[in-house]
């Protein structure tokens, strides 16, 4: 039986859900629920339902995994655990230091519902924590790094978007060459936040607004800008469309360690991604872990979850027997 899926917010994330499901077989999007009317919205799943939030409930018995495609800024922290008591859900929440507060809130909501609440799926957090955990536990006499970019962070450039007096923006994240080849030499060196990473903010405002005190806002906003060196160049609608329309990214998860009796051997592994698309790229992630959390609510389990808690043959459509067959 397909896995029927519904996307929340039909955005950059919520157009590459959809893409992707059409690559999986055993799903159907069911339904795409928006906060906008929904008789302005066009889809490309013809016998797909388009309705607005308010409508969410009434589809409870008619959708396996809602997919929440919001910002983790605002829209997560409140839709997720709301969601969470009537359906199982999957969402992309990428405020890392608040992780812990955020799968509080589901985990109670999830589990009051008899429901799988999957959180924080993604490239990062998602793929790159998984390659942390297995390198720390492969080489435990050592040491992680983790840098992105050069790429659009969507999640900061939500945040920049949510500050009153911004029209759009686009942030990229840039990794600091000097950094990254230190890591890579296996030397160990200790890297603060800011000697990692640079932040490059292009932001529309509108005419009115206080460009000084968007640019202080954006500087020192908490958990996204205050601990990284950030440029902010203020540019014309116009100028955004031609020179930052595309979304990639990419990133290193890097972790060196050493083993033998004197501990006289070094090993550096790397996990690397390179993505013409930061939403498709995060979508085909997301729908991966959507089987896995349908697969483990029909097990009978329920609560929030995070990628560390799906075995790996739950993220493939392929059989147990297909799986050893021809990928072990």
């Amino acid at each position: 039986m397909s896995i029927r899926i519904g996307i929340y917010g039909y955005g950059n994330l919520g157009r590459g859900i959809e893409n992707a499901i059409r690559q999986n077989p055993d799903m159907t999007l069911a339904a795409v629920f928006t906060r906008r009317d929904p008789s302005t919205l066009t889809i490309g799943t013809a016998d797909a339902a388009v309705c607005h939030v308010k409508e969410v409930e009434q589809y409870k018995d008619q959708i396996d995994v809602m997919i929440l495609c919001g910002g983790s800024a605002t829209d997560l922290p409140e839709q997720t655990p709301a969601l969470a008591k009537n359906f199982c859900v999957v969402d992309s929440f990428d405020t890392h230091a608040r992780i812990p507060e955020h799968f509080a809130n589901v985990d109670a909501a999830a589990k009051a519902g008899g429901k799988v609440a999957m959180i924080s799926v993604g490239w990062d957090p998602g793929m790159f924590s998984l390659n942390r955990l297995y390198a720390g536990a492969i080489l435990p006499d050592g040491k992680d790094y983790t840098f992105w970019g050069k790429g659009v962070s969507q999640g900061h450039s939500d945040a920049i978007r949510r500050i009153e007096g911004v029209l759009d923006a686009k942030q990229y994240t840039i990794p600091v060459d000097a950094a990254l080849d230190a890591v890579r030499s296996g030397s160990c060196p200790a890297l603060t936040t800011r000697q990692k990473h640079t932040r490059e903010c292009f932001v529309v405002a509108a005419e009115s607004a206080d460009l000084a005190r968007i640019e202080k806002e954006i500087k020192e906003m908490p958990n996204y800008f205050a601990d990284y060196d950030t440029t902010v160049h203020f540019i014309s609608a116009e100028e955004l469309k031609r020179n930052h329309s595309g979304i990639p990214h990419g990133g290193f998860v890097i972790r060196t360690g050493k083993t033998g009796k004197d501990l006289e051997h070094n090993h550096v592994m790397e996990y690397s991604l390179k993505l013409d698309s930061n939403p498709e790229f995060t979508a085909s992630v997301i729908v991966a872990f959507a089987r896995a959390a349908h697969r483990m609510h029909r097990e009978g389990m329920s609560g929030c979850k995070t990628v560390f808690d799906v075995p790996p043959a739950y993220l493939s459509p392929k059989s147990r027997e297909e799986i050893v067959r021809e990928l072990l």
